[in-house]
């Protein structure tokens, strides 16, 4: 990759700028031109171009910004060079955010290309993207797979080879794959690929068992408690290290006993009382949600096996404190992290099982663009216009949940279709709602309540 001179830098910052005012003015396809225009003089500019026009992408979808033509997409997925290519993916992205197949042709040109920082972005992108999906494509995977491996990024390349085997588990190749990138992970963690001793190498064997344990999916008692052994010599050495303190409050947590937890939660909450630093408590919080989690989940063991009015009060009794903790914890999350939309969505979720429609609506406007959790922060929107008698309302946003949501037989798109159902019933809208609820028994008639409400609602229409 060619280095950029300050003159296409300065270029760069002309065109971003430009692109910021049109964008602000609505102008959106000019500002589409300008952003790619900066990105043509400065590929790696993330924060100046690739994410702001991520996001205009969204609000231009969300105005009702057409998608690209069929020439646009004819003469746009071609390139002459790397740089064009991505270029030209990254055009029509812009008209098609929801599209995952531009993405990942971006990624391919950015690998191409040797545009490290917008492979990476992208790479975590289309990974976050394509595990959010209910169905998820396992040529992604193996796109991920490779594109993190070709950046040196084995623990990534490691984890979608996991999921792309998940999904084909008789696959043998991949199943091969999967044992030599964890090699390379393992080697790399160890640095065996670099110059040096080999009497080296041979002394630290010892730490390469160690990392090859922490990289597996599933850890031994054994591997836990000497974790934690280590954690806390580390942590003597050098008591002020934040690494040190999360590294050893990891490892407690790991334990998955309470003892253990309430060790790591009150480290963390020591460190963040010194340091006011919010990722402390971040973490604490996290652990005690874990903990509360786990407890259920045991509570939920026991009354399989004995139905006792005991055990489901103390289901009753932790929910309520998962309930109310979680609700704590993320509004502190939003609090210290104002513009992280994925903090701003679980917020907005417990606001809405607290029925706190008002405060959770704003947050999951906000994060709607996030694309990991459009969809899905759409649904929830229209639920709370729903739970406040606005029927109208949520009847416009789940229609346009639909709309952007382009899979259509799948389990979202039939939650998202019952939704506007019943909307479309608690507004009067009989015939709307009726054929909503035929459409889904057709696709799946043991869904919901669907053939019930089918039988109810002709039943009605016979009536009138």
């Amino acid at each position: 990759m060619a280095e950029e001179s300050s003159e296409d830098l300065a270029k760069a910052k002309v065109f971003f700028e430009k692109a910021r005012k049109a964008a602000e003015t609505g102008n959106f396809d000019y500002a589409i031109e300008m952003y790619l225009d900066g990105l043509h003089c400065d590929p790696e500019a993330l924060q100046e171009g690739h994410l702001p026009l991520c996001e205009l992408a969204l609000h231009r979808k969300g105005k009702g910004g057409k998608k690209p033509t069929m020439v646009e997409r004819v003469k746009r997925l071609r390139g002459k060079t790397p740089l064009e290519h991505l270029l030209n993916a990254e055009y029509l992205f812009a008209k098609d955010p929801d599209h995952l197949p531009y993405a990942e042709a971006m990624l391919k040109a950015a690998i191409a290309g040797g545009y490290q920082k917008t492979a990476q972005w992208l790479a975590n992108l289309i990974f976050q993207t394509n595990n959010a999906v209910e169905k998820p494509s396992v040529q992604t995977y193996i796109l991920l797979k490779d594109s993190y491996a070709s950046l040196g990024q084995f623990d990534k390349a490691v984890a979608a080879c996991q999921r792309a085997c998940k999904l084909k588990p008789n696959d043998g190749q991949l199943a091969e794959e999967f044992k030599n990138l964890s090699a390379e992970l393992t080697m790399a963690s160890g640095k065996y690929n670099m110059e040096g001793d080999f009497r080296q190498s041979i002394k630290d064997r010892e730490s390469q068992v160690k990392l090859y344990s922490q990289d597996r999916v599933v850890k031994t008692d054994t591997y836990r408690v000497s974790a934690v052994e280590e954690a806390r010599k580390k942590l003597a050495q050098n008591p002020n290290l934040p690494q040190n303190i999360f590294e050893l409050a990891g490892a407690l947590s790991d334990l998955q006993n309470e003892n253990a937890e309430n060790e790591a939660i009150a480290l963390l909450e020591n460190a963040y009382n010194t340091k006011k630093d919010f990722t402390f408590k971040q973490r604490a919080g996290q652990i005690k949600i874990k903990q509360l989690k786990r407890k259920i989940r045991q509570s939920n063991v026991v009354l399989k096996a004995r139905a006792d009015d005991a055990t489901k009060a103390e289901i009753q009794r932790l929910t309520a404190q998962l309930n109310s903790y979680e609700l704590q914890h993320y509004q502190l999350c939003v609090q210290n992290y104002p513009t992280d939309l994925q903090m701003k969505y679980e917020y907005g979720v417990r606001l809405l099982r607290n029925k706190h429609y008002n405060e959770a609506i704003p947050l999951l406007q906000e994060a709607q663009k996030d694309p990991r959790r459009k969809i899905s922060a759409f649904d929830k929107i229209g639920y709370c216009f729903f739970m406040k008698g606005w029927y109208t309302d949520a009847i416009d946003v789940f229609t346009q949940a639909i709309n952007s949501y382009e899979i259509k037989d799948d389990g979202i798109a039939k939650e998202l279709r019952y939704n506007l159902a019943r909307a479309y019933e608690e507004n009067g809208n009989i015939q709307e709602a009726l054929e909503l609820y035929r459409k889904i028994a057709q696709l799946d008639f043991a869904y919901k309540d669907v053939s019930q409400r089918v039988d109810k609602l002709r039943g009605i229409q016979k009536t009138e």
